[in-house]
């Protein structure tokens, strides 16, 4: 995330507590394979016991070979490795399973943050970047808990048990392990403090790849149009190389773990080997013995091995889920007074006194905002870009809380009310359409609930989309890909309108709604806007100043502040900024 450098890296403790909280609904099934675990290993550790058993069967330089006994312990070892397999092979589907239950609620419960959150967090972040938590990180961390959580707590069992085992062998011979694993847990902890902030850099790099690969996408065909292609790929060049060197450091340094431990593990079995050799030949020790001996230090040392090189996976599962807990912990939208009401009844009168707000507190865009609309009343705000008119929507809707002032509807402030109820009292159609993947009807009932179908084509009617809508192969039930990219822009602008027209709300809120469509339909449109807009107080931001000249009042923007206010016609007759404005349109 953009913020993720000013933030303390968390605790391997905490982010291993935080995911045993997902882990713990499936209990039952943690301790089913817990137990699995225990025995399947412990039926694969009697091997090397029952093949030094075999060996001692046999009697070196004597050619004598109890055949029996060396038939009964290979077939014993047959049917216990032949258990271990099947068990190991349910524990897998047994880890599989909980795996499941945990990421499905870990992406859910960041999904569900993603809905609770302000909207100036989706300001501050890149689409790509989020989207890569709730599917690469997420996954990233099932596959750990899947696969690699199995790989280590059988090697701990299989580690345990092959100590004892040898201990009871001999214990001389176990020494030998006092000098190496010590040295392979230092050369561990070392190597993991220096591969970790590879793996967080590894994500961070995929998650801005994602965010530009995302915004290009989006924007095609401006790319296409201005011919920059070639900086397009120079830019995701270096993007991209910047994500690759990322995976390669953190891979290349993390690889080195395991070939290490391992070399330091077969010094261990060489000098087991020599060691037992010695002890056989002073015959302190059976050719039986020291053969299990060695196949239970294989045993020991290999599962150290391994794990060496599941760390290095984790330190990749560890950066994934730290990733996605930032985002799970992320300050939700602030929460609603205690006593917030419910608005309901709503008349449309609403009021901004002496209003401030700034993104940043220590610059301010709106200064002392003060505006009256009456119910009913067609309110247009223009100005030139940057003044500040979206920046009042966001206000008139509390998607982000003014500095100081207030906002009144009804004459209620809009902070002692509910967020849903204020936004469930406005209406909003907006210069950039969203569609989903769905059907036109339920594209069009999006919002409504009890809608019928008579009511959605009446609204599609009032937007002059209906006949379009009939032409189609399956009428209303016509499937939208991806955003309604197989329609129109203009097209696609009129079925937000014509969703709009569903919701009884008394305000109504437009962002240059009909920029995309031609003027005749336009004229077509606003006729019927009209008609919608009766009764209820609108707020159209204007682009386009010939589609506002019959609003009720003109709000006129200029650095954060109402310069001027009025009809057209009075605000013509001033030749003010607004004359300049309306005058640089259609000179």
């Amino acid at each position: 995330m953009a913020r993720e450098m000013e933030k303390p890296k968390m605790k391997k403790v905490n982010i291993l507590f935080r995911l045993w909280k997902y882990l713990y609904d499936s209990r039952i099934l943690l301790l089913a394979a817990a137990v699995m675990t225990v025995i399947s290993n412990l039926f694969a550790l009697i091997g090397p016991l029952l093949s030094g058993y075999a060996i001692d069967a046999i009697e070196p330089g004597k050619g004598k070979v109890i055949m029996d006994q060396v038939l009964f312990y290979v077939g014993l070892m047959v049917v216990f490795y032949l258990i271990s397999a099947v068990m190991s092979y349910v524990l897998s589907v047994i880890m599989i399973n909980i795996s499941r239950r945990a990421v499905y609620k870990m992406r859910r419960d960041a999904f569900e943050k993603l809905t609770s959150l302000p909207v100036g967090f989706f300001d501050k972040h890149q689409t790509g970047d989020i989207i890569s938590i709730i599917s690469y990180d997420v996954d990233t961390v099932n596959a750990s808990l899947s696969s690699d959580l199995i790989q280590m707590c059988t090697s701990f069992v299989t580690v345990i048990g092959s100590l004892i085992m040898m201990l009871s062998i001999s214990p001389s011979m176990v020494l030998i392990f006092a000098v190496t694993i010590p040295i392979s847990i230092l050369f561990t902890r070392y190597r993991t403090k220096l591969v970790r902030p590879l793996f967080s850099l590894r994500s961070k790099k995929l998650g801005e790849l994602n965010g530009f690969v995302e915004e290009i996408n989006g924007g095609h065909r401006t790319t296409k149009a201005y011919g920059r292609e070639k900086q397009v790929v120079e830019r995701f060049d270096t993007k991209n190389k910047e994500a690759v060197d990322a995976y390669y450091n953190a891979d290349y340094y993390g690889s080195v773990m395991g070939p290490s431990v391992n070399f330091i593990n077969n010094l261990s079995l060489a000098g087991v080997s020599t060691f037992g050799a010695i002890l056989y030949l002073y015959k302190m020790m059976s050719l039986g013995d020291v053969s299990s001996f060695v196949l239970y230090s294989r045993k020991f040392s290999g599962p150290i091995n391994e794990i060496a090189s599941i760390i290095s996976e984790l330190q990749s599962a560890f950066s994934a889920a730290e990733r996605v807990f930032r985002l799970i912990d992320e300050e939700p939208e602030k929460a609603d007074s205690v006593d917030a009401a419910e608005l309901d009844s709503v008349d449309g009168d609403v009021k901004m006194e002496n209003v401030r707000f700034g993104y940043d507190e220590a610059k301010t865009i709106i200064h002392d905002l003060t505006l009256h609309a009456k119910p009913g009343t067609l309110v247009a705000i223009v100005g030139p870009t940057g003044a500040g008119k979206t920046t009042i929507i966001n206000l008139l809707m509390r998607f982000y809380d003014i500095n100081s002032g207030a906002i009144l509807v009804d004459d209620k402030d809009i902070s002692s009310v509910t967020r849903k109820s204020l936004r469930r009292a406005y209406t909003m159609v907006l210069q950039d359409t969203w569609l989903f993947n769905g059907t036109i009807y339920e594209n069009l009932a999006y919002g409504c609930e009890n809608v019928t179908r008579e009511q959605v084509e009446n609204a599609a009617k009032m937007a002059h989309m209906h006949s379009f809508i009939m032409r189609l192969p399956n009428g209303y039930d016509t499937q939208l890909s991806d955003n309604a990219v197989n329609l129109s822009k203009g097209q696609r602008q009129l079925l937000t309108i014509a969703r709009a027209m569903l919701i009884d709300a008394k305000m109504l809120i437009l962002d240059e709604a009909t920029s995309n469509v031609d003027t005749q339909t336009e004229v077509r449109i606003q006729a019927a806007m009209r008609e919608l807009m009766k009764d209820k107080t609108c707020f159209v931001i204007a682009h386009r100043l010939s589609t506002i000249r019959s609003a009720d009042i003109i709000l006129v923007l200029r650095d954060g502040d109402i310069v001027e206010q009025g009809t057209h016609e009075q605000l013509m007759e001033k030749k003010g900024f607004y004359h300049e404005l309306y005058v640089s349109q259609f000179s």
